[in-house]
């Protein structure tokens, strides 16, 4: 059978959460390393693809090709983990404890954003032919990016900050399903429409992930976007990071925890 039902794949995402938990830090560093890189790499080409055909909608909808591959590779994206790892302490697996998860999360933050950021110095290369010219196209854009969602909810203030962390929550909530749906089927093909459709969805919407940010922030400042470090981490990555979190965990790992492993028992017949 090519679909798992939700009481199986619900007992593999704890089951995964675990061995994340487990893998030594070497691994789990390098893992990180590429799913940033990776995913840095298919926001790149959905920003180009906008350009050149004009629809922003097009280039969403080609988006979630970074992920597939990301994930099918079995690298590791901080969303996942904030939503996988918990699970493992809730089930009250042998030797996990929340300094533990705290660690991992750590390291994978690092690991994702060195391999974002050495693809922002890579391709901010590519955009200035070796910092010999201006930005192209594709450059520019990804600098007004930066701009727009750092000083662009700093006008807000307070109305702004919770604008950012309400998008952070709902990126998640999406992204997550995408890491669930590698693990309803056991065909590539299967894997690949279930993890395309949340992913499309929420890059097309225009949500805050956390880690598609720590390429296009850093990157935006390369090519020379009009926002500072501390307008990056204050009013994008850090509320990011946290509604990424609550996102994920409480609307997908938790609801499907609750209701598929640790099931309540049925009401009797009347």
């Amino acid at each position: 059978m090519s679909y798992l039902l939700p009481s199986e794949f619900a007992t593999k995402m704890v089951d995964a959460g675990e061995a994340k938990l487990y893998m030594s830090t070497r691994d789990a560093l390098i893992r990180a390393y590429m799913a940033g890189a990776i995913l840095a790499i298919a926001a790149v080409f959905a920003v180009t693809i906008t350009v050149q055909t004009g629809y922003p909608i097009v280039g969403a909808a080609l988006f979630p090709v970074g992920f597939c591959i990301l994930y099918l590779m079995g690298f590791d994206l901080l969303t996942g983990v904030f939503v996988l790892t918990p699970l493992a302490r809730f089930d009250r697996r042998p030797g996990i404890t929340w300094p533990r998860i705290l660690k991992h999360w750590g390291v994978v933050f690092a690991g994702n954003f060195a391999g974002a950021l050495t693809v922002a110095f890579l391709m901010a290369i590519v955009f200035t032919y070796g910092f010999s010219t201006e930005p192209d196209k594709v450059g520019q854009i990804i600098g007004d990016i930066g701009e727009g969602r750092t000083v662009g909810y700093k006008e807000f203030g307070v109305g702004g900050m919770a604008t950012i962390f309400i998008r952070g929550v709902l990126c998640n909530w999406m992204v997550s399903l995408g890491v669930v749906g590698a693990m309803i089927s056991t065909t590539v093909s299967g894997k690949v429409i279930a993890m395309w459709m949340p992913i499309m969805l929420f890059f097309a919407m225009g949500f805050e992930h956390s880690v598609v940010n720590m390429f296009l922030f850093p990157s935006g400042l390369i090519m020379g976007g009009n926002f500072s470090i501390m307008d990056y981490l204050l009013w994008n990555e850090i509320p990011v990071v946290l509604g990424n979190l609550i996102g994920g965990l409480s609307l997908t790992g938790l609801t499907l925890y609750t209701t598929h492993v640790r099931t309540a028992p049925q009401r009797a017949l009347s």
